[in-house]
């Protein structure tokens, strides 16, 4: 199964653990990479998580995370061709970094988009037949997905 993660789903282990979703999406996480390093699962990465990752203020952070993209199976390249889908989903209502997220994975081929973002889901919901990959919450992947 392919999964391409948002950039948020990175970003959850360095977040307010007090917080207990945010402690729930960080080990729902923590579950998906165990299983991307016995390769249950294939990773793709995107030129997009990168630029969101390079905007990490936090430089521990910012390696950290680059560390786990080194997981990936696959690096996804957003071409100009594919740049009118983003804007037709940004029409749709998603933010301009979740469209380019979105036909990354699109392009990747992934079985689902993963997200901590309730507004992307949201989004989706209302327009499913509009996107080729399936964005759920990280929590909702793994009470179906995993087993």
């Amino acid at each position: 199964m392919k999964l391409y993660l948002d950039t948020c789903v990175y970003n959850r282990p360095f977040d307010d653990q007090t917080q207990e979703r945010i402690n729930l999406e960080t080990q729902a996480f923590l579950v998906i990479l165990e299983k991307i390093e016995k390769k249950i699962y294939t990773l793709l990465v995107s030129e997009v998580n990168f630029f969101e990752n390079e905007r990490n203020k936090t430089f521990e952070r910012k390696i950290k995370i680059k560390t786990i993209f080194k997981l990936a199976n696959e690096f996804i390249e957003i071409e100009e061709g594919e740049l009118m889908k983003v804007g037709y989903l940004e029409k749709l209502g998603f933010s301009g970094l979740d469209a380019l997220h979105i036909v990354a994975a699109e392009k990747g081929r992934a079985d689902y988009l993963i997200t901590c973002d309730d507004k992307m889901v949201e989004i989706y919901k209302r327009n499913e037949a509009s996107v080729k990959v399936k964005i759920v919450n990280i929590l909702e992947f793994v009470l179906k997905e995993v087993k």
